[in-house]
């Protein structure tokens, strides 16, 4: 690994191994739930207080690296670092937000971007943050922080919801030539690779986890999300039918089986070899990496397949973390120059991040993404990020930001398919769910 001129501090590639796509964050006041830096803020110097939701060590490393160097960068402005559990965020930011002493700066996840901003939880950022700097942002992951025309947030990062992760020793022996480029194929290649010793395929089988790691398939089946644009109507019509239908015969196969108890970001049970085939996200690089790597000279990657066999569709969602800066904050601007100082200025002050967590998760800067490329050691470290960076996330989608009972709905149908409910019985019931959450939610024309 290249020595970084930055925020050294000890990052490197480390040993990482991130499991879950964490939930959101809240009031730290130090202590097991919540760690603070000890620093005092110098007299007459503005203090910006800062809320990260607190992730691997090597990732909290970095975010105290980059806050240190900042402010070590000049005599202004000091930033004031907060690490709070993702299991106590929502009570403590709930807490802190009705107190009137929520942090200026937090992490939040491009679905709670829009609810965020429509409700004036977050300050618009398009005036404070340099254009130079937006615009380095690849177009499909600056959507994802843009309200009715404004940027509530800055990117940091993405991570691709679905890859296809399969073994290319059982691909040969198979006398599959390569990874399947339609869903008729990956039924086809998951039966031919099941036996008595490895199922031929790994995807979510539980409707919560079907809900979200599906959205890319949802697009890529129908062309569209299962609720109108402007929220009003539910969308769950046949023209989801091919995605019910290949869960379904994928399942009564038996190169799908039943649930292996392992939540859809877990690759445990295919580094354990119990899968020929995995669908996974990008974060599954590091327990590969870390925990498997016996395993990883036979482990490639691809675009989950389309529906029409055509390569540069959407297959995934883009899901990840942003910083937003409080809507009632008193310090804006310094709030924001900090932002753009960590994550859209230097590349060397991001770069590390990505480096201490073994390119498993994907740079949105384009600045950002051809520094990384560019490093001498990248492909022996994660010999799977070209293809996620250059074949999967530029045809991602944003994660839709419609409430959390649209897209059970869609999972408790493809679940229910799954198990032998006819599909056209299924999407309809999924419908008449959506159908309900808007009238119960009041969404309509609340859409983007």
């Amino acid at each position: 690994m290249r020595s970084t001129r930055r925020l050294t501090g000890g990052l490197g590639v480390v040993a990482a191994t991130a499991l879950v796509l964490a939930a959101c964050s809240g009031t730290p006041d130090g202590g097991p739930e919540g760690s603070a830096s000890g620093e005092e803020v110098p007299e007459g110097v503005t203090e910006v207080t800062f809320w990260q939701q607190s992730f691997t060590d090597e990732e909290n490393e970095w975010y105290e690296s980059v806050v240190d160097s900042y402010n070590e960068s000049q005599d202004e402005v000091h930033v004031t670092l907060t690490a709070v559990p993702g299991d106590a965020w929502e009570q403590r930011m709930t807490a802190a937000q009705a107190a009137g002493n929520a942090p200026d700066i937090r992490t939040m996840n491009y679905g709670g971007v829009r609810n965020a901003a429509l409700t004036s939880q977050i300050t618009p950022l398009s005036d404070l943050i340099s254009a130079e700097a937006w615009d380095d942002l690849q177009e499909n992951v600056r959507g994802s922080v843009t309200v009715d025309g404004e940027e509530y947030a800055y990117p940091m990062l993405v991570e691709p919801s679905a890859i296809l992760w399969y073994r290319t020793d059982l691909f040969e022996a198979a006398g599959i030539d390569g990874p399947p480029t339609t869903w008729d194929e990956l039924v086809a290649d998951a039966e031919l690779l099941t036996n008595d010793e490895v199922f031929g395929m790994r995807l979510a089988q539980n409707a919560p986890d079907m809900s979200w790691s599906t959205w890319g398939y949802q697009w890529n089946v129908a062309g569209h999300l299962p609720i109108s644009d402007d929220w009003s109507e539910g969308m769950a019509t046949e023209d989801y039918a091919p995605l019910l239908q290949a869960f379904q015969d994928l399942f009564a196969s038996g190169a799908l089986p039943p649930a292996d108890g392992v939540g859809y970001p877990d690759a445990s049970t295919f580094g354990d070899g119990q899968y020929a085939m995995m669908a996974n996200g990008s974060w599954a690089a590091s327990q590969l990496l870390n925990d498997y790597p016996d395993l990883v000279p036979n482990v490639a990657v691809a675009p989950m397949p389309s529906f029409d066999g055509q390569s540069g569709q959407t297959t995934a969602t883009l899901g990840g973390w942003t910083w937003a800066v409080d809507g009632n904050t008193e310090v804006a601007e310094e709030a924001a120059s900090f932002i753009e100082w960590a994550l859209g200025g230097d590349t060397e002050n991001v770069v590390p991040f990505f480096e201490a967590t073994q390119f498993s998760k994907v740079s949105p800067r384009v600045s950002v993404a051809e520094a990384i490329s560019a490093l001498p050691d990248v492909d022996s470290v994660n010999p799977w990020n070209a293809v996620i960076q250059e074949e999967i996330v530029p045809f991602a989608q944003p994660e839709p930001g419609y409430p959390w009972n649209v897209s059970l709905a869609m999972g408790e149908a493809i679940e229910a398919a799954m198990q032998g409910t006819p599909v056209s019985e299924a999407l309809a019931t999924a419908n008449d769910k959506i159908n309900t959450e808007i009238a119960n939610s009041q969404l309509a024309g609340t859409g983007s």
